[in-house]
Parts: C-alpha cells; structure tokens; sequence
C-alpha cells in the first residue's frame, strides 16, 4: 500500500499549482489545498486513494476555493458583480510539471533567504508551519508570520503565477538551488538543538532537487547540487554514535556509508563536469566524491581536492569555502601553513565569532603538536556553537588527552 504521507507531499505542489493557474491569489489558494490534504489525510486511509489523487485534491480543494471566494464576495456585498466560478478540469494540464514555476515564485528576488525558504518548504515540500518551525527550532508563530509576509510581498510585486521566462529562470535559478542547499545543509547539520540531523529536510532538500533535475537534465549546476546531497548524505549513518555523539570524519565506519549513494553521485557529478560549463556546485560534489572513493584518511587525495578548492574559491569565494580550502592546504604543505593562512581568513567579518574559526585552528594546532592551545580553541569552539552534539564534541576535544 502507497503511503499516505509522502503522496501527499508530492502531489501538494501540483495541485496549488493547478488552483493557481485557474484561479489566481496565492494565499487563499493554499489555504484550500492545505484543507483539501487534510481531507485526504482523513479520508484516504478508510476509503483507499483514489485512481486519480492529483485531480481528487485539485477538485475538493477548487471546491474549497470556490467557499471562501463566495464568502469573501458576500462579505464585500458584491453578490450583484459577482461571477460563476466553477471547479477546474480534475486534470487542468496533462503532463505539465509545475515545480519549477512555483520554486520560482517562492524565490523571488523581493524575499529573504529565510522567507524563500519557509515559502519553499510550505508551498513546494508541503510541510505544515508546524513542521518548519520544528526542523529550524523557532516558534510555529515566527514562521507563520514569516511565510505571511512573503507571500504578501510576492502579491505586492504583482508576481504572477506563470511558467518562468528565459530571463528570469536564469536570473532566478540561483535563487532555487541556493534554496534547496540552504534546506539540505540545515538538515545535514543543525544549526542548534540537540540532534546532528533533521534526516526530514535532508530527504525534503533530496526529493526536491531530484524534481528540478528531472524537469532541467542538462543542467550541471543542478546535477552538480543532486551530486552534492546524495554524496554528502551517504556519510550520514556514520556520523554518530548509538547514542547522537558526533563522529568526525577521520574517524568514520566508512563500511557504513551508503554505498548507492555514493555510486549515483559520483556518475552523476562525473558526467556533469564532463558535458556542461564548470560551476561551484559541480566542484563541491567532486571533493565529496574524491572523500567517498578514499578507503581511509590516509589514502585521501588532498593535491586534488586543494586544487579544487583553489578553482572553488577563484569561482565563488566565501568564508566556508577560504576554510576548507585551507585545512586541505594543511594536509598538503602541512600545519603551519595551514595555520598561517587561517590567521589571513579569520579577519573576514563574515566569520567573526564563528566557531568553525576556533574549531579549525584547534585541529591544525593539533596536527602541530600545539596541544596546549589546541584544546583551548576547542573549549571557544564549544561555547561559540549552538549545536549540542558539536559542542559535546568539541568539549571532549578541550579535556586533557
């Protein structure tokens, strides 16, 4: 029997987007395709899915649509004007795919990161704001206002429901790709709480990637971002302990990475590179992939990893690239290099109080034979962090060896 859950989620997109097209105003059509998925939740499992789902949920949720227009032209006294709404074909575009044009709407340019993503998530993931609030520890009030407000400023922009043009899905893919990284990240490592994981977003980041791969196949940066994930989350089972400790990755079972993964993101990565323009993702998935063909530390390519960072960060530098370019710049030319170039980085204001800083120094500290100061950059690494398996780590790092 097909789960429930994970239909649900798929279809959710492709029905706001049918009400949408048909209909017009964001807002009020979400509204009725959330009731319209809590229909299905309830009736579904008693009843059985239907043959056709996608149209059952457009067609209850046009329904719902039609209540609150109806309503809405009551309270304004506008019955006199008003015209027939009737529901839409159950099947209003047959074979159309209309994810990229709603990942490209919820990232329009207009909204934050954090608006993009919370939109991203509601309208295309179909999570609940419930759900969001939990995967980012916020209150469920502070994503409701914030998914509120960027649907009000897309409204604003007088933003229209349509397939993106060349222009904008250039100008916006970006956008989407950083959107979903940004999802996946989050959930690959919290940013705080008291778990390494949110394995949900991570499967969320995945699945929406996978769409937006299948709707643009010649696209290597998409590729390159797909490759990313699956090769990044193939170390997942390995990175903690029974009992949520983190594992770093010296020190990984690689016998536990998933080794499907793994194969699906190096083939994909590898023919991404070979057949379109280079770009960050691409290189990104390439190191991770150089990390996953390693049988151990020791048998890791850092020559050619350094040399892709140095291409990394000619292409796209950030504060997290200059770091890990220069701990692979350190296990090519050694500690003190790396440890000299590391004092150049932290003067970057994007990494003031960063606890990746203080954790990075200590690890080439340590490669040095400085354990004295090593453990005291762990124990500021530790306070600086907000992620309780990190800072426990990073505790036992600072404790006398």
């Amino acid at each position: 029997m097909t789960p429930i859950g994970p239909l649900l989620r798929q279809l959710a997109p492709r029905a706001l987007a049918a009400l949408v097209r048909h209909h017009g105003g964001f807002d009020a059509c979400e509204d009725a395709v959330q009731e319209a998925l809590l229909a299905a939740a309830t009736r579904w499992p008693v009843d059985g899915i239907p043959d056709n789902p996608t149209a059952w949920l457009i067609t209850v949720a046009s329904r719902r649509r039609i209540e609150l227009w109806r309503a809405d032209t009551a309270r304004r006294r506008r019955e006199d004007t008003a015209f027939a709404l009737t529901p839409p074909d159950p099947d209003p575009a047959p074979g159309v795919d209309d994810t990229l044009t709603l990942l490209v709407l919820c990232c329009h340019p207009a909204l934050t990161p954090p608006s993009q993503v919370a939109l991203t998530l509601r309208a295309v993931g179909g999570l609940t704001t419930a759900e969001i609030a939990r995967a980012f520890l916020v209150p469920e009030a502070t994503v409701a206002q914030r998914i509120s407000r960027a649907k009000q400023r897309v409204k604003a922009t007088g933003a229209r429901f349509a397939p993106p043009t060349d222009d904008e899905r250039t100008e916006r893919l970006d956008a989407v790709r950083h959107v979903l990284y940004l999802i996946f990240t989050e959930g690959h490592t919290a940013s705080s709480g008291d778990h390494l994981h949110r394995v949900d977003l991570c499967a969320e980041a995945v699945r929406l990637t996978r769409e937006l791969r299948a709707l643009l196949p010649d696209d290597g940066e998409t590729a390159g971002l797909l490759a990313l994930m699956l090769l990044t989350d193939a170390r997942r089972p390995a990175r903690t302990r029974p009992d949520g400790s983190l594992v770093p990755l010296t020190g990984q079972d690689r016998s536990r990475w998933d080794t499907e993964l793994i194969a699906e993101g190096t083939r994909l990565v590898r023919d991404a590179l070979a057949t379109t323009t280079i770009g960050p993702y691409q290189l990104q998935a390439a190191i991770a992939a150089l990390h996953a063909e390693a049988r151990d530390t020791a048998a890791t390519d850092w020559k050619q990893i350094l040399a892709l960072y140095d291409l990394l960060h000619a292409i796209a530098p950030g504060p997290m690239v200059a770091l890990n370019r220069i701990v692979a710049a350190a296990m090519v030319h050694g500690p003190t290099a790396g440890l000299a170039r590391l004092d150049d980085a932290a003067a970057d204001p994007a990494l003031a109080g960063h606890h990746r800083v203080h954790a990075v120094r200590a690890h080439l500290l340590d490669l040095a034979g400085d354990h004295e100061a090593a453990r005291e950059h762990y124990a500021r690494a530790a306070r600086a962090t907000l992620s309780l398996p990190e800072r426990r780590y990073l505790e036992q790092r600072a404790r006398p060896r």
